[in-house]
Protein backbone atom coordinates (compact mmCIF):
# COMPACT_ATOMS: atom_id res chain seq x y z
CA UNK A 1 0.00 0.00 0.00
CA UNK A 2 1.39 3.39 -0.95
CA UNK A 3 1.82 6.20 1.53
CA UNK A 4 -1.06 8.08 -0.15
CA UNK A 5 -3.38 5.08 0.10
CA UNK A 6 -2.38 4.58 3.72
CA UNK A 7 -3.14 8.23 4.45
CA UNK A 8 -6.54 7.96 2.78
CA UNK A 9 -7.37 4.77 4.68
CA UNK A 10 -6.52 6.04 8.14
CA UNK A 11 -7.20 9.71 7.56
CA UNK A 12 -10.45 11.47 8.38
CA UNK A 13 -13.15 12.73 6.05
CA UNK A 14 -15.39 15.74 6.40
CA UNK A 15 -18.57 15.04 8.40
CA UNK A 16 -21.79 14.95 6.35
CA UNK A 17 -24.62 17.42 6.78
CA UNK A 18 -27.21 16.56 9.42
CA UNK A 19 -29.90 16.12 6.76
CA UNK A 20 -27.86 13.33 5.13
CA UNK A 21 -27.49 11.50 8.43
CA UNK A 22 -31.25 11.69 8.99
CA UNK A 23 -32.04 10.74 5.38
CA UNK A 24 -29.82 7.66 5.48
CA UNK A 25 -31.48 6.61 8.73
CA UNK A 26 -34.88 6.84 7.07
CA UNK A 27 -33.64 4.80 4.10
CA UNK A 28 -32.37 2.11 6.46
CA UNK A 29 -35.64 2.16 8.38
CA UNK A 30 -37.54 1.68 5.12
CA UNK A 31 -35.46 -1.44 4.45
CA UNK A 32 -36.24 -2.90 7.88
CA UNK A 33 -39.91 -2.18 8.61
CA UNK A 34 -41.87 -3.36 5.52
CA UNK A 35 -42.01 -7.14 5.52
CA UNK A 36 -41.56 -7.39 1.75
CA UNK A 37 -38.27 -5.46 1.83
CA UNK A 38 -37.12 -7.07 5.07
CA UNK A 39 -37.30 -10.52 3.47
CA UNK A 40 -34.53 -9.37 1.12
CA UNK A 41 -32.53 -6.98 3.31
CA UNK A 42 -32.45 -9.45 6.21
CA UNK A 43 -29.81 -11.39 4.25
CA UNK A 44 -27.30 -8.73 5.26
CA UNK A 45 -28.23 -9.16 8.94
CA UNK A 46 -27.80 -12.92 8.55
CA UNK A 47 -24.29 -12.35 7.19
CA UNK A 48 -23.44 -10.32 10.29
CA UNK A 49 -25.18 -12.85 12.57
CA UNK A 50 -23.31 -15.87 11.23
CA UNK A 51 -20.11 -13.87 10.92
CA UNK A 52 -20.40 -13.08 14.62
CA UNK A 53 -20.69 -16.77 15.46
CA UNK A 54 -17.68 -17.55 13.28
CA UNK A 55 -15.44 -14.76 14.51
CA UNK A 56 -16.06 -15.47 18.19
CA UNK A 57 -15.59 -19.20 17.61
CA UNK A 58 -12.12 -18.52 16.20
CA UNK A 59 -11.20 -15.99 18.89
CA UNK A 60 -12.29 -18.39 21.64
CA UNK A 61 -10.09 -21.16 20.27
CA UNK A 62 -12.66 -23.26 18.47
CA UNK A 63 -12.15 -24.62 14.96
CA UNK A 64 -14.47 -23.09 12.39
CA UNK A 65 -15.63 -25.72 9.89
CA UNK A 66 -17.90 -23.58 7.75
CA UNK A 67 -20.78 -21.14 7.38
CA UNK A 68 -23.97 -21.53 5.36
CA UNK A 69 -26.38 -18.77 4.37
CA UNK A 70 -29.81 -19.81 3.07
CA UNK A 71 -32.34 -18.11 0.81
CA UNK A 72 -34.93 -18.01 3.62
CA UNK A 73 -32.44 -15.70 5.48
CA UNK A 74 -31.54 -18.41 7.97
CA UNK A 75 -27.96 -19.51 8.45
CA UNK A 76 -25.73 -22.06 10.11
CA UNK A 77 -22.21 -21.82 11.52
CA UNK A 78 -20.43 -25.06 12.41
CA UNK A 79 -17.42 -25.08 14.73
CA UNK A 80 -15.57 -27.79 16.55
CA UNK A 81 -14.34 -27.90 20.11
CA UNK A 82 -15.69 -28.64 23.53
CA UNK A 83 -19.52 -28.67 23.44
CA UNK A 84 -19.55 -26.73 26.71
CA UNK A 85 -17.58 -24.01 28.45
CA UNK A 86 -17.01 -20.30 27.98
CA UNK A 87 -15.93 -20.54 24.33
CA UNK A 88 -19.10 -22.35 23.33
CA UNK A 89 -21.26 -19.92 25.33
CA UNK A 90 -19.65 -16.86 23.76
CA UNK A 91 -19.95 -18.40 20.29
CA UNK A 92 -23.66 -19.11 20.76
CA UNK A 93 -24.31 -15.64 22.19
CA UNK A 94 -22.49 -13.84 19.38
CA UNK A 95 -25.11 -14.28 16.66
CA UNK A 96 -27.95 -12.00 17.73
CA UNK A 97 -25.58 -9.52 19.35
CA UNK A 98 -23.20 -9.19 16.38
CA UNK A 99 -25.26 -6.96 14.01
CA UNK A 100 -26.10 -4.26 16.59
CA UNK A 101 -22.57 -4.31 18.06
CA UNK A 102 -21.08 -4.03 14.57
CA UNK A 103 -23.45 -1.12 13.99
CA UNK A 104 -22.29 0.48 17.23
CA UNK A 105 -18.66 0.08 16.23
CA UNK A 106 -19.43 1.51 12.81
CA UNK A 107 -21.20 4.47 14.39
CA UNK A 108 -18.10 5.15 16.48
CA UNK A 109 -15.88 5.08 13.38
CA UNK A 110 -18.20 7.39 11.46
CA UNK A 111 -18.45 9.78 14.40
CA UNK A 112 -14.64 9.91 14.33
CA UNK A 113 -14.95 10.69 10.57
CA UNK A 114 -13.25 7.45 9.45
CA UNK A 115 -15.61 6.69 6.57
CA UNK A 116 -12.97 5.10 4.33
CA UNK A 117 -11.62 2.96 7.16
CA UNK A 118 -15.14 1.70 7.92
CA UNK A 119 -15.74 0.74 4.29
CA UNK A 120 -12.45 -1.13 4.00
CA UNK A 121 -12.85 -2.91 7.33
CA UNK A 122 -16.30 -4.07 6.26
CA UNK A 123 -14.87 -5.29 2.95
CA UNK A 124 -12.06 -7.16 4.72
CA UNK A 125 -14.49 -8.88 7.11
CA UNK A 126 -16.71 -9.94 4.23
CA UNK A 127 -13.75 -11.34 2.29
CA UNK A 128 -12.54 -13.25 5.34
CA UNK A 129 -16.03 -14.68 5.86
CA UNK A 130 -16.29 -15.65 2.18
CA UNK A 131 -13.45 -18.14 2.63
CA UNK A 132 -15.51 -20.06 5.19
CA UNK A 133 -18.86 -20.12 3.36
CA UNK A 134 -19.80 -23.60 2.16
CA UNK A 135 -22.86 -23.15 -0.07
CA UNK A 136 -23.56 -21.38 -3.35
CA UNK A 137 -26.27 -19.02 -2.08
CA UNK A 138 -24.03 -17.96 0.77
CA UNK A 139 -21.16 -17.25 -1.61
CA UNK A 140 -23.47 -15.23 -3.86
CA UNK A 141 -24.82 -13.02 -1.07
CA UNK A 142 -21.38 -12.44 0.44
CA UNK A 143 -19.86 -11.60 -2.95
CA UNK A 144 -22.66 -9.16 -3.80
CA UNK A 145 -22.41 -7.45 -0.42
CA UNK A 146 -18.63 -7.31 -0.47
CA UNK A 147 -18.61 -6.04 -4.05
CA UNK A 148 -20.95 -3.20 -3.08
CA UNK A 149 -18.57 -2.02 -0.34
CA UNK A 150 -15.53 -2.45 -2.60
CA UNK A 151 -16.98 -0.59 -5.57
CA UNK A 152 -18.27 2.25 -3.41
CA UNK A 153 -14.80 2.55 -1.83
CA UNK A 154 -12.98 2.60 -5.18
CA UNK A 155 -15.25 4.30 -7.65
CA UNK A 156 -17.19 6.98 -5.80
CA UNK A 157 -16.45 10.28 -4.15
CA UNK A 158 -16.64 11.27 -0.47
CA UNK A 159 -20.32 12.24 -0.54
CA UNK A 160 -21.49 8.91 -1.95
CA UNK A 161 -19.16 7.02 0.37
CA UNK A 162 -20.58 8.84 3.38
CA UNK A 163 -24.16 8.22 2.31
CA UNK A 164 -23.47 4.51 1.77
CA UNK A 165 -21.55 4.11 5.03
CA UNK A 166 -24.18 5.90 7.13
CA UNK A 167 -26.96 3.85 5.51
CA UNK A 168 -25.07 0.62 6.26
CA UNK A 169 -24.48 1.55 9.89
CA UNK A 170 -28.08 2.67 10.42
CA UNK A 171 -29.21 -0.60 8.85
CA UNK A 172 -27.09 -2.67 11.25
CA UNK A 173 -28.42 -0.71 14.21
CA UNK A 174 -32.07 -0.80 13.15
CA UNK A 175 -31.97 -4.25 11.57
CA UNK A 176 -30.24 -5.62 14.64
CA UNK A 177 -33.36 -4.96 16.72
CA UNK A 178 -35.95 -6.90 14.72
CA UNK A 179 -34.46 -10.47 14.81
CA UNK A 180 -34.77 -10.77 18.59
CA UNK A 181 -38.48 -9.97 18.36
CA UNK A 182 -38.84 -12.49 15.53
CA UNK A 183 -37.12 -15.12 17.66
CA UNK A 184 -39.44 -14.33 20.55
CA UNK A 185 -42.52 -14.78 18.35
CA UNK A 186 -41.14 -17.96 16.81
CA UNK A 187 -40.50 -19.51 20.22
CA UNK A 188 -44.02 -18.57 21.35
CA UNK A 189 -45.67 -20.16 18.31
CA UNK A 190 -43.40 -23.13 17.67
CA UNK A 191 -40.46 -23.81 19.94
CA UNK A 192 -38.27 -26.59 18.57
CA UNK A 193 -35.63 -25.97 21.24
CA UNK A 194 -32.93 -25.29 18.66
CA UNK A 195 -32.66 -21.50 18.79
CA UNK A 196 -29.58 -19.69 20.07
CA UNK A 197 -31.46 -18.79 23.26
CA UNK A 198 -32.38 -22.43 23.88
CA UNK A 199 -28.83 -23.61 23.21
CA UNK A 200 -27.52 -21.00 25.63
CA UNK A 201 -30.06 -22.11 28.22
CA UNK A 202 -28.78 -25.68 27.99
CA UNK A 203 -25.17 -24.51 28.22
CA UNK A 204 -25.66 -22.17 31.18
CA UNK A 205 -28.84 -23.41 32.96
CA UNK A 206 -30.12 -19.85 32.61
CA UNK A 207 -33.71 -19.60 31.25
CA UNK A 208 -34.05 -18.78 27.54
CA UNK A 209 -36.14 -15.72 28.45
CA UNK A 210 -33.12 -14.13 30.10
CA UNK A 211 -31.01 -14.71 27.00
CA UNK A 212 -33.78 -13.17 24.91
CA UNK A 213 -33.71 -10.20 27.28
CA UNK A 214 -29.95 -9.93 26.70
CA UNK A 215 -30.45 -9.92 22.92
CA UNK A 216 -33.10 -7.21 23.25
CA UNK A 217 -30.96 -5.15 25.64
CA UNK A 218 -27.86 -5.26 23.43
CA UNK A 219 -29.77 -4.36 20.26
CA UNK A 220 -31.84 -1.55 21.78
CA UNK A 221 -28.93 -0.04 23.72
CA UNK A 222 -26.73 -0.20 20.61
CA UNK A 223 -29.42 1.55 18.59
CA UNK A 224 -29.81 4.29 21.19
CA UNK A 225 -26.08 4.78 21.67
CA UNK A 226 -25.16 4.49 18.01
CA UNK A 227 -28.04 6.71 16.96
CA UNK A 228 -26.95 9.41 19.39
CA UNK A 229 -23.41 9.25 18.03
CA UNK A 230 -24.54 9.46 14.43
CA UNK A 231 -26.90 12.35 15.10
CA UNK A 232 -24.39 14.12 17.34
CA UNK A 233 -26.74 14.47 20.30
Amino acid sequence: MSALQDLQLFGTQSPPDRWLVVATGLVALAAVVPHSLWRLSRNAITIAHEGGHGLVALVSGRRLDGIRLHSDTSGLTVSRGKPYGLGMILTAAAGYTAPPLLGLGGAWLLTAHHVTLFLWLATALLLAMLVMIRNAYGVLTAVITGAAFLLISWLTGPDVQSAFAYTAVWFLLLGGVRPAFELQRKRRRHNDGDSDADQLARLTHVPPALWLFLFHAVSVCSLIGGGRWLLGV
